[in-house]
């Protein structure tokens, strides 16, 4: 069977440096079921079965270059009627807005706000937290989903991130995460599910949402 026979996922490509590791990541998983393709091509993009969404940096950056190549409208139109995964932070744009840059606009897409974690917060040692949030944490399943399946609620993940999301609808959560403060570390509505922490960094259980996500009917 040739690749032009098969599904596509496709990664938009804006510039992120994740790409790689994300691409690696589901063609791991893919097997001979989809071709994935990485490309800020918007026809690419709009004939592709499945759309991925990843970013990492600051999101003042991430949304001025979304905006200088008309992004934004494509992922709205891509949100229509595709599955849709968002990592780090492609869900943090999501959000009608975030704190970090001085106060950054947002594609709002999900209601609600990101925030930066608190400072000065201690731990029980009364030691200072390490921000960014840096390594594996549990992921506390708020709501069953299909790209739960066979993933253990509690299950480890990881995190690279000072900035964490904070739905107005508590129905939008998917997955909750504690690091000085509880948060969404998961959001999903409709056809779009989203993570905070890194899948294609979390070896098996993150492979196994990967999976999960292209075999979703939603």
């Amino acid at each position: 069977m040739g690749i032009s026979a098969r599904k596509t996922v496709a990664i938009l490509d804006y510039g992120s440096g994740n790409l790689h590791s994300v691409a690696k990541a589901l063609e791991q998983v893919a097997g001979r079921d989809y071709a994935v393709l990485v490309s800020g091509d918007r026809n690419a993009v709009l004939a592709a079965e499945r759309i991925v969404f990843p970013g990492q940096g600051a999101i003042g950056q991430c949304m001025q270059t979304l905006i200088d190549k008309g992004f934004p409208a494509l992922l709205k139109e891509c949100l229509l009627n595709k599955p849709f995964l968002g990592i780090c932070l492609g869900l943090q744009t999501l959000m009608d807005a975030s704190e970090e840059d001085g106060g950054t606009d947002g594609l709002a897409l999900i209601p609600g706000r990101v925030r930066r974690f608190p400072a000065a917060a201690r731990d029980t040692n009364g030691d200072p937290y390490k921000i960014p949030h840096m390594g594996w944490n549990k992921v506390k399943q708020a709501a069953s989903h299909p790209l739960w399946k066979n993933i253990k609620d509690g299950e480890r993940f990881y995190f690279v991130h000072s900035y964490y999301v904070q739905p107005d609808h508590t129905a939008d959560a998917a997955g909750v995460t504690d690091y000085i403060v509880s948060f969404t570390s998961a959001a999903a509505r409709d056809n779009l599910f989203a993570t905070q922490f890194h899948p294609e960094k979390s070896q098996k259980p993150g492979l196994a949402l990967l999976r999960n996500f292209l075999d979703w009917q939603p």
